[in-house]
């Protein structure tokens, strides 16, 4: 997940909109942790399971990690000002994205996490031309 995760984060350093899909436990922080280390950020990385959000400068990109699973209705991501956060040059990246169906903006780059065996099977789906470059970067 560490490997991925710098992979990534060295590919979306111009930012994006990434969701992450898996079950509790798969690695969904664990990536997102290592796309903020190579992107500059020296200081603790939170799940932002309880806070929802947690906003970070990565030099000049602003990203902002989502942790949806706490959602019960869509409608809460109005309430924290989604739409504020997602704009050209900032990199969302959001866990349990169902949560937020039909107000989060659509993904450039899908990641799918699966258990299997004592590791993860992952897939990367290119959602965009802005997902497809990323994932030719990755």
């Amino acid at each position: 997940m560490e490997a991925l995760g710098a992979r990534l984060g060295r590919a979306c350093a111009g930012g994006g909109i990434l969701y992450l899909v898996g079950d509790l436990g798969t690695g969904k922080t664990t990536l997102v942790r290592a796309m903020l280390r190579v992107l500059g950020h020296q200081g603790p990385v939170r799940s932002p399971t309880f806070t929802l959000l947690e906003p970070y400068a990565c030099g000049a990109l602003r990203v902002y990690h989502l942790d949806l699973y706490r959602v019960g209705d869509p409608e809460e991501l109005e309430l924290i000002g989604l739409r504020d956060y997602v704009e050209p040059g900032v990199l969302c990246v959001v866990e349990w994205p169902e949560r937020g169906a039909g107000y989060l903006p659509a993904p450039d780059v899908l990641v799918r996490i699966e258990f299997e065996g004592d590791g993860r099977r992952l897939w990367l789906e290119a959602a965009s031309p802005r997902g497809d470059g990323i994932l030719d970067l990755t």
